[in-house]
């Protein structure tokens, strides 16, 4: 019998494409598409006087270039536009109106941007490929790029892979690029695995596709963006946020983690004491559902003296912070403990003890925004009765949790329409709480990652612990999902989930917290392993 949430055959090999799963290169890619196009779409326009219509690094990107090759993704972009180039040879410049000569261009601005970066990976990547390792899995990597094996080594992973198939190998051997299966095929022909028991991993809906004309046992679609939906279309067999949000059963079948399969702190101490044995802990605590019930009024929630306690006891052992899309004054009123380090505002606001650490602000250019999204949330929401629109520093949030239910997709459709307005902001979504923030890449996980560094934390010998509840703390599990220990306060759904563990309520945290003083600094406990569920 299969475990609950498995899925696909038990596994014989696993293929992973690399721009979006394996690393953090999107974004890089999208740039230069759009400087690229951007650039020839300025000039083809101004000849033919027409109308410039810039690049969208993230809808045409997403629909038209992304997992294709170079190639293939110029050819697709400008059909959109009703622009036929000629093909022209490998070797044309950059600056020639050629389909080589474009993507040529492309090539040369990536390359500028890898030989000025860092790569940085996906922890949940590496995590399942630590993983596959264990169970004797082979893997493999495929991308439509004839850069891969820089990237790769650039990002210090080439050596975790078995095999490598990249774009030099399609031109060397005539292969067409996705959503034709022939790259994907090549890769499990090289590892001795026939398809019905490999599973592939793709963000890009072309390598979806792919997968599932390659006939794949498992089909696995990572939506970073917004493109969940896009992704099963094309005939994804589960969809999930990252890949810290799967793990490899017993029977080498894929499972998903949700709040209810998770293991229980609870019951998992010896595993977790082990997880300290010499090292140092820092803790990461969210704020409402975690240190404070949910309750129906946002302003109720407050911090019980037991609660304190725990937490300015903690605060004497290791390094604690809360982390909170509370704004960071009403934060630090709230929690009343001095000795902490506290993230307000989803962490666009950083403060700690004085003295001890840089006081931070992101997004500031983005609160004029903020104040007219406020407004017109205020008067466009004024006749559903039960919700509040707080307004926080860095971002406007509506609460609707005592919204008649059939009132709550109205508030949605009008919340939704209201961020169409304001392209510079983004969505967020918790529970029965829906947000407009500054449009940067930062959230609760990048916060973490910032204080980690900026208190020279991100060490081996340093345990970072995060303890949440809601969607919007599933940054930080991600962010941690390869050097942490990351536990989720289970709630009323049951939903995926990147943490390791969980605790039932806010009573197991008090507890957990109480706990951990009395561990650290133990001699390592002796006894057999108990399975890693992680």
């Amino acid at each position: 019998m299969k475990p609950h949430n498995s899925y696909g055959p038990p596994l014989g090999a696993v293929l992973l494409d690399m721009d979006g799963v394996i690393t953090d290169t999107a974004r890089a890619h999208a740039d230069a598409w759009k400087e690229m196009f951007d650039e020839f779409l300025q000039q083809y326009g101004k000849a033919r006087k027409q109308a410039f219509e810039p690049f969208d690094a993230r809808r045409d990107y997403l629909q038209y270039v992304d997992g294709k090759p170079r190639h293939d993704g110029v050819i697709d972009f400008l059909a959109t536009r009703g622009i036929e180039l000629p093909y022209g040879t490998e070797d044309d410049g950059p600056r020639q109106p050629t389909v080589c000569g474009l993507a040529n261009r492309k090539n040369r601005l990536f390359n500028h941007w890898l030989q000025q970066n860092r790569v940085r990976t996906f922890p949940g990547t590496l995590k399942l490929l630590r993983d596959l390792r264990r169970r004797d899995i082979p893997v493999a990597v495929f991308s439509a790029s004839r850069n891969a094996a820089r990237v790769l080594e650039n990002a210090g992973v080439y050596d975790l892979f078995d095999t490598l198939v990249d774009g030099s190998d399609l031109a060397r051997l005539d292969l067409p690029g996705k959503p034709a299966p022939a790259i994907l095929h090549e890769a499990a022909q090289r590892l001795g695995v026939k398809s019905a028991r490999t599973a592939v991993i793709e963000d890009a809906v072309a390598g979806v596709e792919a997968g599932t004309a390659g006939a794949f046992g498992l089909v696995i679609g990572v939506a970073r963006g917004d493109h969940a939906d896009a992704l099963g279309a094309a005939g994804a067999h589960l969809v999930i946020n990252d890949l810290s949000e799967i793990r490899i059963g017993p029977d080498c079948r894929v499972i998903l983690k949700t709040l209810d399969n998770l293991p229980s702190a609870q019951d998992r101490k010896k595993e977790i004491r082990r997880l300290f044995s010499g090292r140092t802990p820092a803790v990461f605590l969210d704020y409402d559902g975690t240190l404070t019930p949910i309750v129906a009024d946002h302003t109720k929630a407050l911090l019980d003296d037991t609660m304190r306690a725990a937490v300015a006891t903690l605060a004497e052992h290791c390094p604690v912070a809360v982390v909170s899309g509370r704004d960071l004054a009403m934060l630090r009123r709230l929690v009343g403990v001095d000795s902490l380090y506290y993230a307000g505002s989803h962490g666009f606001e950083i403060a700690g003890p004085e003295g001890q650490v840089t006081s931070m602000e992101r997004g500031v250019e983005y609160l004029p925004l903020l104040d007219e999204v406020e407004q017109e949330l205020r008067r466009k929401l004024a006749e559903i009765a039960g919700h509040s629109v707080e307004r926080k520093r860095f971002s406007v949030a509506v609460h609707y949790r005592q919204v008649a239910q059939d009132r709550v997709e109205d508030l949605k459709t009008i919340v939704e329409g209201v961020l169409e307005e304001y392209p510079q902001l983004l969505g967020g979504r918790g529970k029965k709480v829906l947000e407009i923030l500054p449009g940067l890449d930062w959230n609760k996980g990048e916060a973490v990652l910032w204080l980690l560094e900026h208190l020279q934390l991100d060490r081996p010998h340093v345990l970072p612990v995060y303890i949440g509840d809601d969607i919007t703390d599933e940054h930080a599990f991600r962010a941690l999902a390869e050097s942490g220990l990351t536990i989720v306060v289970r709630g009323e759904d049951q939903r995926p989930t990147a943490a390791d563990y969980a605790v039932a309520d806010t009573g197991e945290v008090r507890r957990l917290l109480a706990w951990l003083p009395g561990i650290l600094g133990e001699s390592p406990v002796s006894g057999e392993a108990e399975d890693d569920p992680r």
